[in-house]
C-alpha cells in the first residue's frame, strides 16, 4: 500500500516540524518547498523574520513525523520518495 503527500500537506509538515523544533506557533512559519538539478530537493523557512535553508533530510524527517502524528503510521526515510512535476509531494511505500 502506498500513501501520497500532497505539496500543502508536505508544507504543513515542515511548518509544524520547524515550530516544534524552534519553540513557536505553526502560524509563525512561512514555508517555501524548491527543487532543483544542483541542489535536489530544499526548502527557504522563514520565522518571525529569519531566514534557513533546509535540505531532502531535513524534509524527510519532517515528512516522518507528520505521517506519524497525523495518521498514526511510523515511516521510515528509506520508504519515502519525494517528487515534482507541476507540484512537489511524497510517496511513501508503506508496505515495507
Amino acid at each position: 500500500m502506498n500513501m501520497r503527500i500532497s505539496m500543502d500537506e508536505l508544507i504543513n509538515a515542515v511548518c509544524l516540524h520547524m515550530a516544534m523544533r524552534r519553540q513557536v506557533q505553526p502560524t509563525d512559519v512561512q514555508v517555501e518547498l524548491c527543487w532543483d538539478e544542483e541542489h535536489g530537493f530544499t526548502a527557504e523557512v522563514w520565522i518571525h523574520g529569519r531566514q534557513q535553508y533546509l535540505v531532502e533530510t531535513n524534509l524527510l524527517e519532517a515528512v516522518e513525523q507528520y505521517v506519524y502524528k497525523e495518521y498514526g503510521q511510523r515511516v521510515f526515510r528509506h520508504q519515502i520518495t519525494l517528487d515534482v512535476d507541476d507540484e512537489i509531494w511524497a510517496d511513501i511505500d508503506t508496505s515495507q
